[in-house]
């Protein structure tokens, strides 16, 4: 049998930081109040000068380095993205026509902030199949172009950056199991109330920018956290004791300690940069990840966990051997 293992991670975040204290002279609201109810501290926020596409390039590069893997030897590239640079084409053929690679299917997947693990689902199955044998997956958001930086209730939680994994086939377990699922019976929690076949009012923006019922939002996540997790290692007839590092989405450090809790997950064993990237949904992540590996924390041969939830509301999970 195929398996898929990832060979390399990149990641990238925009040079521009907004920290608590910057906020505080933009709206009401204050570092304590932030840092209490999310446990952010700071977030980067894309210049003019940088999109979805230039953040996916850049950590699509450092993954491709770290896997001694050339650009045009990939069979796939997906981009998880729910704010891409254009309607159309895809931000992933952006991204391919900039590395330089001809004929690999090329695609963004919209499931808000599960959306690299949508995609590192998708690619695990090309792999299984035989559809593909090298692929790189991103997760990569510029969130703050849909962001309401007059709403306190939104505009903290928010931030851009890029996230990559190249993915090799192997003989060798690598991906060990992913699932994804959705729900859109909870489309009002969480969305945006405008768009392109809706419309939106050309007059003003408010149509465009995130609105969310927070309270909603974390009891969902956090029951949901629990029960894909627990789906995934069920899978393999395993135990939480199998799991080396737990990579969560990183929206709120509420959400992930009560997650964690759920599982029975020591706090030690859990990636988090939250503090210091804000929620950037679908690379949040695989920015963890990155970051985790260039660290030296996460090491060849170990077992992760990842989970996320998003607007949809979608959610999915994967476990594998780094």
């Amino acid at each position: 049998m195929t398996y898929a293992r990832i060979a390399g991670t990149g990641s990238c975040l925009p040079e521009k930081i907004l920290t608590n204290k910057d906020l505080e002279g933009m709206m009401e609201t204050s570092d304590e109040w932030i840092r209490e109810r999310t446990g952010i501290k700071r977030r980067h926020v894309a210049g003019d000068d940088e999109t979805t596409s230039s953040l996916s390039l850049i950590a699509a590069q450092r993954a491709l380095e770290m896997a001694g893997v050339k650009a045009d030897e990939l069979d796939l590239i997906i981009v998880g993205t729910c704010t891409p640079d254009k309607i159309i084409p895809a931000t992933a053929c952006i991204v391919q026509r900039q590395l330089g690679n001809k004929g690999a299917a090329a695609m963004d997947v919209n499931a808000a902030c599960s959306g690299f693990l949508y995609g590192l689902d998708l690619a695990n199955r090309y792999m299984q199949t035989g559809g593909a044998r090298k692929a790189l997956v991103i997760g990569a958001e510029t969130l703050s172009r849909i962001t309401n930086w007059d709403d306190r209730t939104t505009a903290v939680l928010f931030g851009d950056g890029a996230g990559a994994a190249v993915l090799e086939a192997s003989d060798e377990p690598g991906i060990r199991a992913t699932h994804i699922h959705s729900n859109g019976e909870f489309e009002d929690l969480l969305q945006t109330t405008g768009g392109v076949s809706l419309g939106f009012d050309a007059s003003c923006d408010r149509d465009k920018y995130i609105k969310m019922q927070g309270n909603a939002v974390f009891k969902r996540a956090v029951a949901t956290f629990d029960s894909m997790a627990r789906e995934t290692i069920a899978d393999l007839e395993g135990h939480i004791d199998d799991i080396d590092w737990f990579i969560p989405h990183q929206a709120n450090m509420r959400i992930i300690t009560a997650a964690a809790k759920k599982l029975s997950m020591p706090m030690e064993r859990v990636i988090t940069t939250v503090d210091e990237h804000a929620n950037t949904s679908a690379a949040s992540i695989p920015l963890a990840l990155d970051q985790a590996v260039r660290e030296g924390r996460i090491k060849r041969g170990e077992t992760l966990l990842m989970a996320a939830f998003g607007a949809g509301f979608t959610w999915g999970s994967a476990m594998l051997k780094f």
